[in-house]
């Protein structure tokens, strides 16, 4: 019985959760599990690699059941739903198989992308070598693949976009209802020094480089934000219509090469560190999205929108609700501040609650809502298959040098 016809017949079991991975996103998704109350929802598994890793995770957050592989995991009838906290490569592999085990799925952003062929060797730096058109007709393909399979099995699946959880961002929607202009223009942007992640600096594991890796969020929020207005206003979302792009390996350059001591994170191989798209959706408004791994100072995660009668900021990470100052960096100890900034001295934002600010538990709390009253998610397939679709056309649009008409992707 699922949980959502246990609710219906009056005993509501909680939704039991598979976490699929042990790194940075599996962790914040357990702490936002925990949030839940235990009756809602429980996470009853672990699996990842290497199986010493899953091991050692489940001991330290008390998580009852270890599996050697994904495969077993999803053979486990206890497990409901999974949340795949795995590198880009695996999104659609496991989603796929997932569907047709018969789990919910909670799927880690991007939705996809592309990854070379079944024969490309492990090791190959396909962003070099692989045109972009190439690469958005196999995503296409495999958007494809994964929307069959979630139809076919009738599963909940959420796309993990966090942006689109963030209380600053909820509120700048509200306000965006209240005021009932025309938005006209979005600029949004997630940058920082660089990824923890190293699968994020090949493109054969990644599927892109800062665009896909970090623009994925603020591009989603934007194309929310032109659903919503678009439902409200017209009765159907508004579509993004067309792109234009341009990135760059500012890591790569000569002069920054030459520097002695790097603040920035580098070596990233066949994918971009910074990107900045202009999409022009079908009502003629903008969005400017930008993306990059070459910003000190921690994260820089923003949106704004500019409406015919208003104007809108959603300060997602940093926030100013708590401000530090300290004359030397070891005076707050181990004392977190916030995510990936370089040194604890001189003025500072600690977030109080940094996983809250940037939507974390309502994003999982959501999805087992979505499961529990049989209902699509906030962020589910078709943001997600938007995003990935206009990323790669953005792709398509640099590597050309021309505007990419999005009508016949989409």
């Amino acid at each position: 019985m699922s949980a959502a016809s246990e609710e219906v017949s009056g005993h509501m079991a909680p939704v039991r959760v598979g976490l699929v991975g042990c790194g940075f996103s599996a962790n914040l998704h357990l702490e936002s599990y925990r949030r839940l109350p235990r009756e809602r929802c429980e996470v009853a598994a672990v699996c990842g690699q290497p199986p010493s890793a899953a091991e050692a995770f489940a001991e330290r957050h008390g998580i009852p059941a270890v599996y050697g592989s994904f495969e077993e995991l999803l053979q486990e009838a206890g497990v409901d739903a999974v949340d795949l906290a795995v590198p880009n490569h695996l999104h659609a592999p496991f989603t796929i198989a997932a569907a047709q085990a018969g789990k919910h799925v909670l799927c880690e952003k991007p939705l996809t992308g592309y990854f070379g062929e079944p024969d490309t060797p492990r090791d190959a730096l396909i962003g070099d070598s692989t045109p972009r058109r190439h690469m958005l007709a196999r995503l296409r393909e495999q958007c494809d693949r994964i929307a069959e399979a979630v139809r076919s099995a009738g599963i909940v699946f959420g796309y993990a976009e966090n942006w689109v959880h963030a209380p600053a961002f909820v509120k700048v929607d509200r306000l965006a209802r209240a005021a009932g202009g025309t938005i006209l223009r979005i600029k949004a942007e997630e940058s920082h020094s660089g990824s923890h992640a190293e699968y994020a600096k090949r493109w054969i594991t990644s599927g892109g480089g800062s665009l896909m890796v970090k623009g994925s969020h603020p591009l989603g929020a934007a194309l929310q934000l032109k659903r919503r207005e678009g439902e409200r206003r017209l009765g159907r979302p508004i579509r993004p219509a067309s792109v234009v792009c341009e990135v760059g390996r500012l890591t790569a350059t000569e002069p920054f090469r030459r520097e002695r001591t790097h603040y920035l994170r580098t070596g990233w191989q066949d994918v971009e560190d910074w990107g900045l798209m202009v999409v022009t959706f079908e009502d003629g408004s903008v969005a400017e999205v930008k993306a990059a791994d070459v910003t000190l100072g921690g994260v820089h995660n923003y949106l704004e929108a500019y409406l015919s009668n208003a104007r809108l900021r959603a300060n997602i990470v940093p926030n100013d609700s708590c401000v530090a100052y300290a004359p030397a960096p070891e005076i707050f100890g181990e004392e977190y501040i916030t995510e990936k900034i370089e040194t604890k001295a001189g003025w500072s934002l600690p977030s109080p609650d940094e996983d809250w600010h940037q939507g974390y538990p309502q994003e999982v709390a959501d999805f087992v809502s979505a499961i529990i009253e049989g209902r699509e998610p906030v962020s589910g397939l078709a943001l997600g298959r938007e995003v990935a679709l206009v990323i790669y056309a953005a792709y398509v649009s640099a590597e050309e040098g021309r505007r990419v008409d999005l009508g016949p992707i989409l």
